[in-house]
């Protein structure tokens, strides 16, 4: 027997749990968890707006030094953007995929099933599309500066205030914010059941953890634009 029939009929452990219903839950989880993670410290990093300018452009300045002299200048950055595009792609290819199986496995008398599951389901679906363009809005607004009416290099506050200045940048900013809060609520739960987390007696803190989660980080994203509106920061 040559090598390659063994390997044809004996594929590694993490392609036989990649290509399992359950390890591409896990792969959700762990990557939702790491997205979370991310969020929760870009919320705070976001709310040094109200500290004022040199609050927010010297911690945008501070985060493309992490790890030096050890690191080059923007190394660290450049290695947690590589991070999050992984776990952005894997989350979202094993979303796809286990939809795909969903929609295969189910039977066609079934389509009026399980209301409250199938409301579950598309929630998390376009509201997955919706942050998914979201994101690229995001980066081409604050990250790269193209289509920032301001696009100041280094000048972080002033570009916020120039984003949201704009009706169409907050109307985007809000529904995506919106669907993050729905997106975090049921993700955490679905998260905390597929890492085995979960059981009777831990049920309801898990959903007033995931509640509390949605409600702070969507409040905390929406706190911006909305101060940029009212004249709190200008």
């Amino acid at each position: 027997m040559t090598t390659a029939t063994r390997t044809a009929r004996h594929p590694s452990t993490l392609a036989t749990l990649w290509r399992s219903t359950v390890g591409k839950k896990a792969v959700m989880a762990v990557t939702g968890l790491v997205m979370l993670l991310y969020l929760v410290a870009h919320m705070l990093g976001n709310l040094k707006v109200f500290f004022g300018p040199d609050d927010i452009n010297g911690y945008a300045a501070w985060l493309r030094t992490i790890g030096q002299p050890f690191l080059g200048h923007e190394w660290f950055l450049w290695i947690a953007r590589l991070a999050l595009l992984a776990s952005v792609v894997l989350h979202g290819v094993s979303a796809y995929q286990l939809s795909r199986r969903d929609l295969a496995a189910r039977p066609s008398k079934y389509v009026h099933q399980r209301r409250r599951a199938g409301y579950a389901t598309r929630t998390m679906r376009w509201g997955g599309v919706i942050l998914g363009l979201f994101v690229v809005w995001h980066i081409l607004d604050l990250t790269t500066l193209t289509v920032n009416p301001v696009a100041e290099h280094g000048h972080v506050y002033q570009n916020i205030v120039g984003t949201f200045g704009r009706w169409y940048s907050d109307v985007i900013y809000i529904v995506a914010m919106l669907a993050l809060g729905f997106h975090i609520r049921h993700g955490f739960w679905s998260a905390a059941q597929t890492l085995g987390a979960n059981n009777a007696r831990r049920d309801r803190a898990l959903k007033l953890t995931a509640n509390g989660l949605a409600l702070l980080l969507t409040a905390g994203f929406l706190s911006v634009p909305v101060a940029v509106m009212t004249g709190v920061v200008k």
